[in-house]
């Protein structure tokens, strides 16, 4: 007769053990440090007490997973809800407006993120013989996909890697390679392999999006960054919102204004400074922009945010 206290479970139960197993491990890990940069390269374990206000900032390539709890993330107004049933990936940067939408003291938001490595991703491609997508793949280049036992598993034991920190140079790359395999075989896979593939549009967007944020300050001339990365205007146009949701101008305002607004918030930096550090020419155009953006002028919204401090 079976032992029913050795029973595999199978199905939602084995996904639902995982789960809890997975949140013990980052509960685990977070007591102390609720926010933690581990020491696996790329990995971040996150915890939440309590639901957030709502935070602009940006999606670097990614994949986020919670094992309990709930996270909104908005991209110029479309929504997307990720947790213990559904995960998030992000191919390129971009920026967004997310919040906490369910956690608690007694159960608190419990999750990972680990930054996507498309060097990684193309080799992967070239290992397992995957055909790169013949066609651009349509939609955003964020997603919600649903969490798979493999994914739980393996998420969990590079989570366990924190307990023997010898085995992380050895067993770390192994396991994170895994989960970039994962992940290419998933529903979103195309997408990733669409950005991870040298010369489709997709990397070309992505190579666009670099350069958006590395010289954000500077003059943008829209012909000048399409033959940079062998697109016409109109071509480099289409893609470019069409993956991001915004035009190459919007997104550049919105880099300007988020490096503004840490400027006046880390650096103590005036408004009239931080503005014109990150390219603008006039400050009350700067004021105008950053008020819709964030909702308060300059001063008022830097005020509230470190009182949140």
């Amino acid at each position: 007769m079976e032992d029913p206290m050795h029973t595999i479970p199978t199905g939602g139960d084995a996904l639902n053990a995982l789960r809890q197993t997975l949140a013990s491990a980052i509960a685990r890990q977070t007591e102390e440090n609720h926010r933690l940069e581990t020491p696996v390269p790329g990995l971040l374990l996150v915890r939440y007490e309590a639901p957030t206000e709502p935070m602009s900032g940006v999606y670097d390539p990614s994949f986020c997973l919670v094992a309990q709890g709930a996270k909104r993330v908005m991209l110029e107004g479309e929504e997307y809800i990720y947790d213990a049933n559904n995960c998030l990936l992000t191919s390129m940067g971009v920026p967004v407006v997310a919040n906490v939408v369910e956690a608690s003291k007694d159960v608190p938001l419990l999750g990972a993120v680990l930054k996507l490595d498309l060097r990684l991703v193309s080799q992967l491609m070239v290992d397992s013989n995957l055909p790169s997508p013949r066609t651009a793949q349509s939609g955003r280049c964020i997603a919600l996909d649903e969490v798979s036992a493999p994914l739980l598993e393996a998420f969990l034991r590079l989570v366990r890697l924190l307990d023997t920190p010898e085995d992380i140079p050895i067993l770390a790359p192994l396991v994170q390679k895994e989960i970039m395999y994962r992940l290419l075989m998933s529903e979103q896979g195309p997408k990733l392999r669409q950005i991870a593939t040298s010369g489709s549009q997709g990397s070309q967007i992505s190579r666009a999006i670099d350069w958006l944020r590395e010289n954000y300050a500077q003059q943008l001339k829209i012909e000048h960054l399409a033959r940079q990365i062998g697109m016409s205007p109109s071509t480099f146009h289409h893609h470019f919102r069409a993956l991001t949701a915004m035009s190459p101008l919007q997104y550049q305002k919105k880099m300007r204004l988020l490096e503004a607004r840490r400027l006046m918030l880390t650096e103590q930096q005036d408004a009239t400074t931080a503005a014109i550090q990150v390219g603008y020419e006039s400050p009350s155009q700067f004021s105008r922009e950053y008020r819709r953006q964030f909702g308060a002028p300059p001063l008022r919204d830097i005020r509230k945010l470190q009182e949140a401090v």
